[in-house]
């Protein structure tokens, strides 16, 4: 944890980058994406969806903006940038105010169809043809058998209970809310410190294990290291942080012994809906293919659509896999997931937080996670498959 004496120091020598990282600090608290992608009315569309038989597509309505998106956008470019003296620092800010304003485009046209996925472009990208061909090669191996550890027995009050005692081991507060309007059936909410657990969803043993590695093991874990921070662009996140965040929470299940070939199918699925975006697929087209080409169950078909075509077309799931990936590349590196986990950071920023360490303005994690030390990953097959990705 850094001392006031640290941040005293820090405040003497860094006037205005401070300055600066406390006005983004203030802008971009009101723009997570997520609490605005997340559609209202799920439940009621999936019905309708599968009355029609498949054949109608939803028509999701979304929360209302808390912000003004001209102002917030305007608020971004009048920071004073030419203050800051460091040209390093200069330019990864100048980077950070790019990428936040095109967040807040992206959120403002929610909704809007063609103009959300373009925006939706800006800061996730799209599937390569190798993140394709990965999603493929992974859809040939058949699921796991059927075990007890797979039956969704547990209420949302059991997994409420079981996350708290998973994140006991960590020595950090882990707040828990209900949530309804989520697409998956838990998430951690940033800004809050949160956990969300979906109202009156069923939780499996294995779904658990998974859940609480995810998102209290690197998630949660992430939020807190970036708390202890300096600077406040850690907790905000760093431009272009999802897949290697989401990378390394998929790559803690892998450690924690809770991926299954089922998941990674999961994700593969997942690179797949989100390339029938840019082929053009109307939530239908995307639907038939999960479901009625590659046989996935409806609910779960639905599931994976719903959170590609969210919005208008919402790219972040193709990163889970190829951030998945080049984590566990790393692992098999012998390379350190420290820097990591800072704070909601990207693999190339690692030259930039050790820059920002040298400079006092970063510092060791605090919190680390407990499956990478643990490792009870013990299924061949899986480690073939990740082998074996292009």
């Amino acid at each position: 944890m850094i001392t006031e004496d640290h941040r005293l120091a820090i405040q003497y020598k860094y006037p205005n980058l401070l300055e600066v990282d406390d006005n983004l600090d203030r802008l971009i608290r009101s723009i997570e994406l997520l609490s605005y992608v997340n559609p209202l009315n799920i439940e009621k569309e999936k019905h309708k969806f599968f009355a029609s038989k498949y054949a109608e597509d939803p028509e999701f309505k979304y929360p209302k903006l808390k912000f003004d998106p001209y102002k917030l956008h305007r608020l971004f470019y009048s920071q004073r940038l030419e203050r800051i003296q460091d040209t390093e620092l200069k330019n990864l800010y100048t980077e950070i105010i790019y990428y936040y304003a095109n967040m807040v485009q992206c959120i403002k046209t929610i909704g809007k169809g063609k103009e959300f996925y373009y925006n939706s472009l800006n800061i996730y990208g799209t599937p390569t043809e190798k993140d394709v061909q990965n999603a493929k090669f992974i859809l040939h191996f058949n699921d796991e058998p059927a075990s007890v550890d797979m039956e969704k027995v547990f209420s949302t009050e059991e997994a409420k209970a079981y996350f708290e005692d998973f994140a006991a081991s960590y020595e950090f507060p882990v707040n828990i809310k209900y949530a309804t309007h989520i697409a998956a059936d838990a998430m951690v909410s940033n800004a809050t410190k949160t956990l969300l657990i979906k109202r009156n969803a069923r939780f499996s043993q294995n779904q658990l294990l998974t859940l609480a590695n995810h998102e209290i093991g690197v998630h949660l874990v992430t939020t807190f290291n970036a708390s202890l921070q300096p600077l406040k662009i850690f907790s905000n996140g760093f431009p272009k942080n999802v897949e290697t965040q989401e990378g390394l929470a998929v790559f803690s299940e892998y450690m924690s012994g809770a991926l299954t070939i089922k998941r990674l199918k999961e994700l593969a699925y997942r690179v797949l809906a989100s390339d029938s975006l840019i082929k053009g697929y109307s939530f239908a087209d995307t639907f038939d293919l999960i479901h009625n080409q590659y046989k996935l169950n409806r609910n779960d078909a639905f599931s994976i659509t719903l959170r590609a075509h969210r919005g208008g077309g919402f790219t972040k799931d193709r990163l889970y896999l190829s951030g998945l990936k080049k984590i566990y590349r790393r692992y098999k590196s012998n390379k350190s997931m420290d820097l990591l986990l800072t704070g909601k950071v990207a693999i190339n920023n690692m030259d930039q937080i050790k820059y920002l360490q040298n400079l006092g303005l970063a510092q060791l994690i605090s919190f680390n996670n407990l499956a990478f030390s643990e490792n009870r990953s013990n299924n061949a097959t899986l480690d073939f498959i990740l082998n074996n990705l292009k």
